[in-house]
């Protein structure tokens, strides 16, 4: 049987739908909106099962990240080589990922993640011609087993805990296949769609689901993360590095905030 809706006045509904279509904007650009859209979830139905807000929070996400995912493939070439079997490869390990939650707590990796998105933070700013271009740096079967490894590896990530996974997936395109930021974003919602869809069929398959409530934010989520796509590709590459820059220093707060001090 379905949750039963939590009670929530207008207001509520407000800021869940704000938060989506801010969420939807961020995730389109570099990741991380999950940072935005799941907190507020929390905030809104403090009484609601974890588990219902999570789903809820994947229902409303993968619309938006389908919809990025369609808006960059109609205005810049998605190198579908490499995106397609990490995107495979996902799917299946976040199945695995979510399974083995449920034998071992993730508490090693929420310490050690604040340190994992310093590293990327520094050697992205490190870097200033960071995925300022694009240059492929495999083909063929190179390129393939890199992809399944990278799509496995965040896939199970992301089915295990998930914070941060659309930034990581953006700088991992960026650091080992030669994209740049804007084609990294645009192959990383791919594998997104992936992670989150096999996500969304394990909640609902067990019932943890507020499909009003996630429906309503989807709506607001596709808005955000149209807008999103769009300021990506207009204001180009610079903005994208400054972006992804912001956001990884967000989830290091947060991240080191929920390991060390709550």
């Amino acid at each position: 049987m379905p949750p039963c809706l939590p009670p929530a006045t207008m207001t509520d509904y407000l800021i869940l739908a704000l938060a989506a279509f801010l969420a939807g904007l961020i995730d389109a650009v570099v990741g991380g909106g999950g940072l935005i859209q799941t907190p507020a979830l929390f905030t809104v139905f403090p009484q609601a099962a974890p588990a219902s807000l999570l789903g809820t929070s994947k229902l409303a996400g993968i619309w938006g990240t389908a919809a990025a995912a369609r808006s960059y493939a109609s205005r810049v070439q998605i190198q579908w080589s490499a995106a397609a079997p990490a995107a495979l490869a996902a799917f299946a390990l976040s199945f695995l990922g979510a399974w083995t939650v449920t034998r071992v707590p993730p508490d090693l990796i929420r310490k050690l993640l604040p340190f994992l998105l310093i590293l990327v933070a520094g050697y992205t700013y490190a870097r200033k011609d960071f995925g300022q271009h694009h240059k492929p740096l495999h083909t063929g079967n190179s390129e393939r087993g890199l992809a399944i490894a990278v799509g496995g590896a965040i896939g199970f990530y992301d089915g295990f805990f998930g914070p941060g996974t659309g930034s990581f997936l953006v700088f991992m395109f960026v650091r080992f296949f030669g994209f740049d930021f804007l084609r990294a974003s645009a192959a990383s919602k791919v594998v997104n769609v992936a992670c989150n869809l096999a996500a969304l069929l394990m909640f609902s398959y067990t019932g943890h689901m507020l499909w009003a409530v996630g429906l309503l934010m989807a709506v607001c989520n596709v808005a955000g993360s149209v807008t999103g796509t769009r300021l990506a590709i207009t204001h180009g590459l610079p903005f994208v590095r400054k972006l992804f820059l912001v956001v990884v220093t967000a989830l290091i707060l947060k991240t080191a905030y929920d390991a060390f001090l709550r």
